[in-house]
């Protein structure tokens, strides 16, 4: 690449946003646009991204994922939770779990509620809900866009397991919803996925791969961004590879981890933090890195007495039929991430909307293939929303290479305990209704021995893994410690430096994260180009009071 190149915007990262932002601001074509992506290609042949039911593979390999740990978990017994991150084109929408879920519209009002985040309201965020989707059950609707890149197929979510949950969950006392990303989230109902025709629809492939022949759009994959390069407080470029590449605006994609470990490497950060590691500091921002969340769960699992799980689809010798039948029908077991259905609820009646979520699957199984029995099971991954639990990312070396620390401090606080408690005991419930009584072999994990409230405690410290959610890094907003100003994704105090990612969200959302942080970049987009903003939509959602 010549070290003497200058682009319009440079983009570091070429995962979620970065891709929706390559898109968007690559159709004027009197820009020019550059994607620095520090991991590989994602080529169409690569079995282990576009297989949805392979994401067991990726996850864990240095080939597709940074394999990042934390430090040691002070009230986890000193574990390290290990976390996964896409170190592919398409960032982790390569390598992760498929569930589109767009948290509940009152995570955005939340988000509304802090000075200067008015415009980040649900009804300012549902019209870019809408344009970046194509949902096929529920297509141009007041809740559900018609015609977005993000194709989104809900979960069959049939058969006798299925059957059951949903039943049980009525028994519980639940209702069941027609659409988590409609009107009414709180309930249970099949679950939209990233999923078309049988593959994984990335990031990447919905938003970049349809535009990559655009003369204006320059995509690099290897490319590690090494650090910002500033002329006083204003961005002017980056170095790659050693080399200098100037940019009119700089434009951090990098994610909750990655974005925040760059601007500290490059001198934007806490100055006592910059002061330690040997960086020269630009700009002394102490909200970088800070405000760090995510969501923990567990599994809570039931061998099945009938054979009628998809525990076979794991048997090595089948796995090559899978292949085959995924590959030229594009059908089958391979064709699916097997989250399928599952729901929200409240914990207690003191909570405005609901903080947990489920998963349910039809097979007893962790994320890296292993089954706790082998043999026929089910299981609900659960685990609180809410967590008042807050952590870092810092650098702890100039060296761009090395990984920066990264503390959690899961089940550190009074409420985050409370809740797990809570959670564990409703999913028990569910799983108890007459609805099991011809299925269920008895709970495997975390076993009849675990009861009270410290022994569940004490095992979600010992198996608790992270739903790889790490957010809010680098959080709008308009005081000290926050990091991006919401009217223009600038960096405070810079300028000619935006961040557009998970790491921007103020709070993280009752779910999965994809889908916010490809809202947030679409409505990025509009500020960066000065484009007039999608209007409101303020549509009645459902409130229990």
């Amino acid at each position: 690449m010549d070290s003497a190149l200058r682009f319009d915007y440079v983009i570091v990262g070429g995962g979620s946003a970065g891709c929706a932002l390559a898109n968007r601001l690559s159709a004027d074509p009197s820009v020019s646009v550059l994607v620095l992506e520090a991991g590989r290609p994602d080529p169409l042949w690569d079995v282990f991204i576009h297989m949805p039911a392979a994401l067991m593979f990726p996850i864990g390999s240095r080939f597709y994922d940074w394999r990042y740990e934390s430090e040691p978990e002070p009230h986890m017994g000193g574990r390290r939770i290990y976390h996964a991150r896409g170190k592919v084109l398409g960032g982790s929408s390569s390598i992760n779990g498929m569930i589109f879920q767009r948290g509940n519209p009152l995570d955005y009002e939340r988000w509304a509620a802090d000075p200067g985040m008015g415009d980040w309201d649900y009804a300012h965020c549902l019209p870019y809900f809408k344009k970046m989707e194509h949902c096929l059950a529920d297509p141009g609707t007041d809740f559900r866009g018609g015609d977005g890149p993000l194709m989104l197929e809900r979960g069959p979510a049939r058969g006798p397991l299925f059957d059951a949950f949903f039943e049980a969950v009525q028994q519980a006392g639940h209702p069941l919803t027609d659409d988590v990303n409609g009107y009414r989230q709180e309930g249970f109902a099949a679950f939209d996925r990233n999923i078309h025709r049988g593959r994984r629809l990335s990031a990447a492939r919905a938003y970049l791969h349809p535009v990559r022949g655009r003369r204006n759009l320059t995509v690099r994959t290897r490319a590690h961004v090494e650090k910002v390069l500033f002329e006083g407080t204003r961005a002017v470029g980056v170095l790659c590879g050693g080399r200098r590449i100037e940019a009119g605006e700089v434009i951090l994609c990098g994610g909750a981890v990655n974005t925040p470990q760059l601007l500290q490497l490059s001198g934007v950060g806490p100055r006592a933090l910059l002061e330690q590691v040997g960086v020269k500091v630009v700009h002394d921002l102490p909200g970088v890195g800070e405000n760090l969340q995510d969501h923990l769960e567990v599994y809570v699992q039931h061998a099945c007495r009938q054979p009628v799980s998809q525990q076979p689809s794991l048997a090595l010798w089948r796995r090559p039929f899978i292949g085959a039948q995924w590959l030229f029908l594009r059908g089958g077991p391979g064709a699916t991430n097997h989250f399928e259905a599952g729901g929200f609820i409240r914990s207690n009646d003191d909570v405005a909307y609901p903080n947990l979520m489920f998963h349910f699957l039809p097979i007893a199984v962790r994320y890296d293939g292993s089954a706790p029995a082998g043999g026929h099971g089910y299981q609900v991954h659960i685990g609180p929303m809410y967590s008042d639990a807050r952590g870092s990312v810092r650098i702890t070396s100039p060296d761009p290479r090395a990984k920066p620390a990264l503390r959690f401090n899961y089940l550190s606080t009074e409420q985050d305990r409370r809740e797990w408690v809570e959670a564990i005991r409703h999913a028990r419930k569910i799983l108890s209704q007459p609805a099991w009584a011809d299925l269920d072999g008895g709970e495997l994990s975390p076993g009849p021995e675990v009861q009270t409230d410290e022994e569940i405690l004490a095992w979600v410290a010992r198996d608790g893994e992270t739903a790889l959610h790490p957010s809010c890094t680098c959080r709008m907003g308009t005081d000290d410690m926050s990091v991006v100003d919401p009217a223009t994704m600038r960096v405070h105090g810079l300028d000619g430096l935006r961040v557009v990612d998970a790491s921007a969200m103020p709070y993280v959302t009752n779910g999965n994260i994809y889908a916010p942080v490809m809202m947030l970049a679409e409505k990025s987009a509009d500020l960066i180009q000065g484009n007039t903003p999608l209007s409101p939509e303020p549509v009645e959602f459902y409130r229990h009071r």
